[in-house]
């Protein structure tokens, strides 16, 4: 048995997700490509941060907290799901956000995330020039409890151990299904931001002894810095499901040649690549995570590191809703 059925959850998530083919991605690229589909876990338009949020939600409630904090980009698809979250919970949603420098067109401000958050329930308190997300998490919990409010504070993606157990759940997912649909995946792509996913995803493969190398697609942050914070954080999460917390450091590879000039910064690469699934298989990625591990994606297999007889499977993260906040740079 594994040692995930200890940890209480609170139910939010549809699934198991399923995976499918991407025919028309695979025949203009020669390469097999299967997707993940993450995007569909339900709770306001899915996403992964909502396997994440099944765990930690059930922590905040064993605790007594009647308020959910949380930290994000204006855009920010956790923060999105967190609001939908507390909704289901019937907790109070406190997010702290903050822009991403750089961007100035209008739906950035005013649509997308933003938009949903405001019709989930949320209160949104925005980080002043002058503050930074701690003291912004201290005002906000000081005027919390002196209105009478307990407080849970989530990390920014969810991603701390226990957050990252919701990925070790799909980690098994995988590993079922491809038992069921009779294939052997050599790679697992994923978007890699606040290291929660893929820290989680190989925590859960080492629970299940299989083996399917993993490459984050860097959103934020070179290759080997990324690669440090998920080392860091899967050491934690293995501790937590009471496996040696030294058997997976080797296996984290993080690409961080594709994220651009920035976290949630559109670039020509991740533009072409929201494009063209878009028009080969009728899906949708997004322009600050999905997109820019696509372009990753693609421009491997045009260059030969992926090959016709390899089996690729694309962690679908969700996030397709920040579409609408990046209209303006996505018209032709």
């Amino acid at each position: 048995m594994s040692a995930l059925s200890g940890f209480p959850k609170f139910s939010l998530t549809h699934g198991p997700t399923p995976i499918e083919r991407l025919s028309g991605l695979s025949a203009e690229l020669g390469v097999n490509i299967w997707i993940k589909r993450d995007d569909c876990t339900g709770l306001a338009g899915g996403g992964n941060k909502t396997r994440k949020l099944e765990f930690l939600v059930a922590d905040a409630i064993a605790k007594g907290a009647d308020t959910l904090v949380t930290f994000g980009a204006y855009q920010s698809n956790h923060a999105r799901q967190t609001a939908a979250a507390a909704a289901k919970a019937g907790l109070k949603c406190i997010l702290i956000l903050e822009p991403v420098g750089g961007l100035a067109q209008p739906s950035y401000f005013n649509n997308g995330n933003l938009l949903l958050d405001e019709l989930l329930g949320a209160s949104i308190e925005k980080i002043s020039p002058n503050e930074t997300a701690d003291t912004a998490y201290e005002r906000v919990r000081q005027q919390l409890i002196s209105q009478g409010h307990s407080t849970y504070s989530i990390p920014v993606g969810g991603s701390n151990p226990l957050g990252s157990l919701g990925y070790a759940v799909c980690a098994h997912e995988i590993v079922d299904q491809t038992q069921q649909l009779g294939i052997s995946f050599n790679q697992i792509v994923l978007a890699t931001g606040s290291a929660g996913t893929q820290a989680g995803l190989l925590a859960g493969l080492l629970e299940r002894n299989h083996n399917i190398d993993t490459l984050g697609f860097c959103v934020s942050r070179s290759g080997s810095e990324q690669q440090a914070l998920v080392a860091s954080l899967l050491t934690e999460t293995l501790s937590l499901l009471k496996l040696p917390s030294n058997i997976g450091n080797s296996l984290v590879r993080a690409d961080g040649n594709y994220y651009g000039e920035g976290y949630g910064l559109l670039n020509q690469a991740t533009r072409d690549a929201v494009k063209l699934v878009a028009r080969t298989d009728g899906i949708l990625l997004d322009p600050v995570y999905t997109g820019k591990a696509m372009a990753g994606l693609i421009d491997y297999c045009r260059n030969g590191k992926f090959t016709p007889q390899d089996n690729v499977l694309f962690l679908h993260t969700g996030g397709s809703q920040g579409l609408f906040a990046y209209t303006e740079l996505f018209k032709d």
